[in-house]
């Protein structure tokens, strides 16, 4: 059955280990999009962060962010959003006061006020950076329980990836656990990790299933490319899974196709070969 979607992770699998988007792999999607398949960028970043990147691929690009959060077009109207709810929210700030230091609550704002945080140490090699480029968005609050009136769309913490590991454990622990899912991306080389808390059932696979049924596509219609532990389920989901070769080890153990890394035209392979039949 031939492809008539493509779900693509953003980083490790779209851009190369500098962040950047290769030419063959802008040029691929372009290809694909004229054969009629339809792009779909699945990524744990917000809007604001990926909008520049979405301009450089085809018109019809869809996104899906913050980890299946919210899906958007390229121009930033939304097309579905499933927030946590503002309550369960409180209740899992509460119950991780230990991991504090590196919660922020994330909203579908485009203002100052789109990442509220407490007291994240900003000068940590890890997210220094991150702050450099996002501040503009990023607020530091003295309290993120009394701001959570308003449903966010995560709640997110970070760290090393013992800890963010114990957390996701503790997570999955708690009594009101059904309320809410969470999505963890390790980076094991800098030993740095994400988690997210999404509202229940939420991921990107979940997401794409989502769109799919909307646009009316068999899973076997469906090809996704990733490369974290929080692509599971959205590679579980297509009927063509990929893994980047720079994947995590997890990712590997599944017996789903394997292609490139991120700076070994990767992703270029797998789409020429997969979706557009490429010897």
């Amino acid at each position: 059955m031939p492809v008539k979607l493509i779900a693509i992770d953003v980083d490790g699998t779209l851009l190369d280990s500098t962040a950047q988007l290769p030419e063959n792999n802008r040029r691929v999607l372009h290809e694909a999009a004229v054969h009629g398949i339809e792009i779909v960028l699945a990524t744990g970043r917000s809007f604001h962060h990926t909008r520049e990147l979405a301009t450089q691929m085809p018109a019809q690009t869809v996104l899906i962010l913050n980890n299946g959060s919210l899906v958007k077009d390229r121009s930033g109207l939304t097309l579905a959003s499933h927030g946590l709810p503002a309550e369960t929210a409180r209740y899992i700030v509460n119950e991780t006061r230990a991991a504090r230091e590196g919660a922020a609550a994330i909203f579908d704002r485009d203002d100052v006020r789109q990442f509220l945080c407490e007291r994240i140490d900003w000068t940590h090699p890890h997210r220094k950076q991150y702050y450099l480029q996002h501040q503009a968005w990023i607020t530091q609050v003295p309290s993120l329980v009394a701001e959570l009136t308003d449903d966010p769309l995560q709640i997110g913490f970070n760290g090393d990836v013992s800890s963010m590991r114990a957390l996701a454990t503790l997570l999955s622990s708690l009594p009101r656990a059904a309320e809410y899912s969470h999505a963890l991306t390790e980076y094991q080389v800098r030993d740095f990790s994400l988690l997210d808390v999404l509202g229940p059932g939420r991921s990107k696979g979940r997401a794409l299933a989502e769109w799919s049924a909307h646009r009316g596509l068999k899973r076997d219609e469906v090809m996704a490319v990733g490369d974290n532990l929080n692509d599971r389920e959205m590679l579980e989901f297509a009927g063509i899974p990929v893994v980047m070769g720079n994947a995590t080890p997890e990712l590997k153990t599944f017996g789903w196709i394997e292609t490139g890394t991120n700076d070994e035209n990767g992703l270029f392979d797998a789409v020429a070969k997969h979706a557009l039949g490429a010897n």
